[in-house]
């Protein structure tokens, strides 16, 4: 075959056809995930700690803790990011610590209220809301169902299979976009 560029076009085999829509279906979920994993920057470590602490004063390994469960066990924080974190907290002026049980105990200050109230709504664990009215949810699931079954064919169907799923996701995807070209 022959391209509008002039140049040799080979379509692809049904077994690229499916891994190229198994890595489109991973992209996909990732954009409806929340992502939490073992490994989070500065700033989810800050949030995470501004919103524990505005329920009540803790020390370092509760904040761990906490963390873990409410993630999960998706997300348990090092001490390395956790301590060095309450002592930037610190520094700023929206942490004090007090040592009650030979634990250093930390409280936010007054100045910290605000963005711990802000840091408690972007928090790992927080929910996150459907963006317009909820239909990101049904969409997404739609999404997660038909990707099961991409990877159902991909694994058990014969290439005459996998070749007829690709033509009916190649249909759907044009469909799809004419949905958003008619609004």
């Amino acid at each position: 075959m022959t391209g509008t560029s002039g140049k040799s076009f080979t379509p692809p085999t049904a077994g690229e056809a499916m891994d190229a829509m198994w890595d489109a279906f991973d992209q996909l979920r990732s954009g409806f995930e929340k992502k939490v994993g073992s490994r989070m920057g500065r700033g989810d470590v800050r949030a995470a700690v501004l919103a524990l602490l505005a329920e009540e004063p803790m020390h370092g390994y509760q904040i761990i803790r906490q963390i873990e469960e409410r993630t999960g066990g998706r997300w348990k924080p090092s001490a390395g990011s956790v301590y060095p974190t309450l002592q930037l907290l610190a520094d700023e002026g929206l942490v004090t610590a007090e040592m009650a049980n030979d634990r250093k105990v930390y409280s936010l200050t007054e100045a910290a209220k605000d963005e711990a109230a802000a840091a408690a709504k972007d928090a790992p664990w927080a929910p996150t809301e459907p963006k317009e009215g909820g239909r990101v949810g049904p969409l997404s699931k739609a999404g997660f169902d038909l990707a099961q079954a991409v990877a159902q064919v991909g694994r058990s169907g014969s290439p005459a299979q996998q070749e007829q799923a690709v033509e009916v996701l190649d249909q759907a995807r044009r469909k799809i976009y004419s949905i958003l070209a008619e609004g």
